[in-house]
């Protein structure tokens, strides 16, 4: 038994260990927070609290643009690791498993980037959700089911530039 924690605690420590400096202290903020409600509750309260805790760069200049995390990614070119940012704007996702068909919707929320199964293929840490209320949890997001609205995807910076 204590093998196998041992194992996912040295597993644990080389993920993060693999990550740029500012994402791993963003997935170690969410660890600490999980199960718990940040601030107000908020889907970006997350993000700004992750942000603050890792000295990582947070404009929220104005209510009426987009959030910016960071640095844009293009999922196309770039690999998406786990501490990058996600940013929904009214998003409508479709997938299929087996025989049935499912659907969701976003319309703005934030999340951090838990862990990547696949290309695309995310945990996606988050509050302010009908599953977890405005407690910390983690879901499945499939960049592959989105058919309309904007996912903008950022890797955690120092300072702006």
């Amino acid at each position: 038994m204590w093998k196998s924690a041992l194992l996912l605690i040295l597993f644990s420590f080389n993920i993060k260990s693999d990550l740029p400096d500012l994402n791993a202290k963003i997935i170690t903020y969410v660890d600490s927070v999980m199960g718990k409600k940040v601030d107000r509750g908020e889907c970006w309260d997350l993000a700004a609290g992750a942000l603050a805790y890792s000295g990582a760069y947070f404009d929220r200049s104005s209510m009426k643009t987009v959030t910016i995390y960071g640095r844009k990614l293009n999922p196309k070119k770039e690999d998406i690791i786990p501490g990058d940012l996600i940013q929904f704007e009214n998003i409508e996702m479709k997938w299929t498993v087996g025989n049935t068909t499912y659907s969701a919707a976003m319309g703005q929320h934030t999340a951090i980037v838990y862990k990547v199964n696949d290309t695309g293929d995310f945990e996606i840490a988050h509050q302010n959700t009908s599953d977890w209320g405005k407690k910390v949890g983690v879901s499945n997001f499939n960049l592959n089911h989105v058919t309309k609205g904007k996912v903008m995807i950022y890797r955690p910076i120092k300072e702006k530039g």
